[in-house]
């Protein structure tokens, strides 16, 4: 009898923590954080020259990731007409498009070209009305 309580502690106390380790998943019911987005606009970023620049687009924030470019900013619009028009942009300049999605909140639109890829990620979550969140992900081949 002791010998099998010996096997059986370590397996509760194992099936114990397992059990506690699931909250870090968040739910999708809860809304997404708000943040102010019309921020102090920077000079054009050093993106290629053909890169789509969509007249409603302000560039707050740059940084370098490795040999990647980092650029933040807002659209001065909602995140459908962002998502459209600078989808409609993409295309235009030429860029071929590897992979676009809109749900509600939030886009994606993956593009690549001769030298360059990236992901132009849109979220609606600004506290300023009709203003959509701009995150560009931009690297050379």
């Amino acid at each position: 009898m002791r010998g099998r309580l010996l096997v059986m502690v370590p397996v509760v106390l194992l099936a114990l923590a397992v059990a506690g380790c699931g909250g870090g998943k968040k739910k999708e019911t809860e809304s997404a954080p708000t943040a102010a987005c019309k921020d102090t606009a920077i000079s054009q970023p050093p993106l290629p020259a053909d890169f789509p620049q969509p007249g409603e687009l302000t560039y707050t924030r740059q940084q370098k990731a490795g040999s990647s470019l980092i650029v933040d900013g807002y659209w001065r619009a909602g995140i459908d007409e962002a998502y459209k028009e600078f989808k409609d942009q993409v295309e235009e300049a030429g860029y071929k498009i590897l992979f676009s999605e809109q749900e509600e909140h939030d886009a994606e639109i993956s593009y690549e070209a001769s030298e360059t890829s990236g992901q132009i990620a849109l979220r609606d979550d600004c506290t300023e009305d009709d203003t959509t969140r701009v995150h560009i992900t931009n690297r050379p081949k």
